[in-house]
């Protein structure tokens, strides 16, 4: 058994995905809603980091979705719609 086991970042693993992304997005936003929400939970769940603040405003990108619906679930103010992206859409995990 070789000791020359290489051990690969969390940003290198997700950096070996692919996204075949779809025209339809998957995730759609209801911005009058999030004007009136304070925490903005959606900045801090996602672990591709698609929520941001950009001039006090919320922007989201649906491309690099890794489809785990933590901004669903952490959104209480229901603002966020999220389902799986169509059939042979969406991340293909090569690593693990």
């Amino acid at each position: 058994m070789s000791e020359d086991v290489k051990v690969l970042s969390i940003e290198a693993k997700l950096g070996l995905d692919v996204f075949d992304v779809d025209k339809e997005p998957h995730i759609t936003v209801d911005f009058s809603i999030c004007e009136t929400c304070e925490q903005k939970h959606c900045l801090y769940v996602c672990p591709a980091k698609l929520y941001q603040l950009e001039d006090g405003k919320l922007t989201y990108n649906y491309e690099g979705c890794l489809e785990c619906g933590s901004c669903l679930i952490a959104c209480d103010k229901k603002a966020v719609k999220w389902n799986y992206p169509r059939g042979g859409f969406g991340v293909q995990y090569r690593f693990g």
